[in-house]
């Protein structure tokens, strides 16, 4: 049959692509490492120091991990052309549809896996904290917020990733004054970086009686979840710590006392809040924690030499310095204003289907950095 003689040739022709990506892996590296850190787990006081010990085991997993997508990536190209030969050979029509479906997950995992080799910058493998900030325009920015919060749980869902809820603000009326979430799981910030900035909406407003069209802009940062940085210090005079009684999401029961805590970097301007841990010790421990990783972050993408350097209005975002529009009316896109990607079909890019975005931006940085 014709499709399965085309399906052969183009998976033949894709070879090259997957001996491209074993190199760019370099699978033989990787497995050393894993060697040599299931022999460090072995030693009789590797669990001496439980703290170096899971970040030991957590290292070894994810390396596992990448060995064991690529393997089960090659194995499918396998099966895809030794499939379409048999079926090809008796004539069987019935194995089409589940060839073809087998085929086109496999041209998927391959692309996911060439992005996942573009992910080289130092925090690209951790977790990633999303905070999120209604600009001005009152309940229009706070309903924004609330889909943009929707958007992105709904992309984490698609990816099997784990959404933890860190601090949670309502809008007076309807949506999101801020929020922060954190996202768990491989490469979640080297994914999720791009979408650090200005998001704006152009929609006709459900919330204005004369059907007016308007604009809202909400702003997005994106941190890598750090732990501990020894580039960072942070002085117990720099910080202002506020507590206040959590305010909870959708009706969730919320504590009655002030556990909730806000802690103000005082040099930056920096503010981080978390309300969703069961004491005011456990919360002030995540809004440290979300500090020294907001601190990381700004260090290194303003390329500064220390933590002293960042200057608190270089924290400001300007509303008209937004990275994406997203259009509802007169006609549905949402485009991406550094790579011009774009997608017409609005309602599934709202559902968490941004992965197009994503990927045009990791591809626009490496051939920035390549250039």
């Amino acid at each position: 049959m014709l499709q399965y003689e085309e399906l052969i040739l183009e998976f033949e022709g894709l070879k090259p692509q997957l001996k491209e990506l074993a190199a760019a892996l370099d699978l033989e590296k990787l497995r050393a490492d894993v060697k040599k850190l299931e022999e460090e787990s072995t030693q009789p006081d590797f669990w001496n120091d439980s703290e170096n010990s899971q970040k030991v085991l957590q290292k070894m997993g994810g390396l596992k991990a990448k060995i064991s997508q690529y393997e089960k990536l090659a194995e499918n190209f396998d099966d895809v052309i030794t499939m379409a030969e048999l079926a090809n050979e008796e004539d069987d029509e019935s194995m089409l549809d589940e060839i073809m479906e087998l085929a086109e997950k496999t041209k998927s995992l391959l692309e996911e896996q060439k992005l996942v080799t573009l992910l080289s910058g130092e925090y690209d493998g951790k977790n990633a904290i999303l905070t999120f900030h209604a600009g001005a325009g009152g309940t229009e920015a706070q309903d924004w917020v609330e889909m943009l919060y929707r958007m992105y749980n709904r992309w984490a869902e698609r990816h099997n990733f784990k959404v933890s809820l860190l601090d949670y603000l309502e809008g007076d009326e309807a949506g999101i004054k801020s929020a922060s979430i954190l996202v768990e799981g491989m490469n979640a910030y080297g994914f999720l970086k791009s979408e650090n900035g200005v998001h704006r909406l152009v929609r006709v407003s459900p919330f204005d009686s004369s059907g007016r069209r308007h604009t809202s802009f909400a702003s997005l940062e994106v941190m890598p979840e750090i732990d501990e940085d020894t580039s960072v210090e942070i002085r117990d005079e720099d910080i202002e710590m506020e507590v206040y009684r959590s305010s909870g999401a959708g009706g969730q029961k919320v504590n009655k006392t002030s556990s909730a805590v806000r802690l103000i970097h005082k040099p930056t301007g920096i503010v981080c809040a978390c309300q969703t841990q069961r004491s005011q010790l456990q919360n002030r421990e995540y809004a440290m924690k979300m500090l020294i990783s907001k601190l990381v972050e700004i260090k290194e993408r303003e390329h500064l030499d220390k933590i002293t350097d960042i200057k608190g209005e270089q924290l400001q975002i300007a509303w008209g310095a937004q990275i994406r529009s997203y259009v509802f009316m007169p006609y549905t896109l949402a485009k991406d204003h550094r790579t011009s990607y774009e997608m017409g079909n609005i309602q599934a890019v709202m559902d968490g289907d941004i992965d197009g975005f994503i990927n045009a931006y990791l591809k626009s940085k490496a051939l920035e950095k390549n250039s």
